[in-house]
């Protein structure tokens, strides 16, 4: 039997790095680490390194900027996509890009579980799963 690949959305932080360490240790699983850059700066420096330096198999950093822009940011703006109806959503808009390219890297890779670190209780988590589950 195979080992197990799981496919990690991955930010460098403290709880995505223990849950490399604790994925990894729990189900003694590959773990596939997946970051996808939308414009954030600093963040971005080092992760590989972190993410192997805490168990991960692999780790994939992925720019993401132009499909973020073109496809969601200015379809968004167009549509007039306000939280409230003031400050653009931003973040939100993203997860389902984010989901996608969890999916096609667990595909690509032939994983069998994804994770992310969303909430019970946050929109966040709905949009991942639905968009992970429209798609895989």
């Amino acid at each position: 039997m195979s080992k197990k690949k799981m496919v990690v959305a991955y930010s460098g932080g403290l709880h995505t790095s223990v849950i490399v360490k604790w994925l990894s240790n729990k189900y003694d699983a590959e773990i596939i680490t997946v970051t996808g850059n939308l414009g954030q700066k600093g963040e971005m420096e080092g992760l590989e390194e972190k993410a192997k330096g805490t168990g991960a198999a692999k780790s994939y950093i992925v720019d993401l900027k132009e499909e973020f822009l073109t496809d969601y940011v200015w379809k968004a703006l167009k549509a007039g996509a306000l939280y409230e109806g003031e400050y653009p959503l931003a973040c939100s808009i993203g997860r389902p890009l984010l989901a996608k390219l969890m999916v096609d890297i667990a595909i690509k890779e032939g994983a069998d579980t994804i994770v992310h670190g969303c909430t019970r209780k946050g929109n966040d988590q709905v949009r991942f799963e639905v968009g992970i589950n429209s798609l895989a």
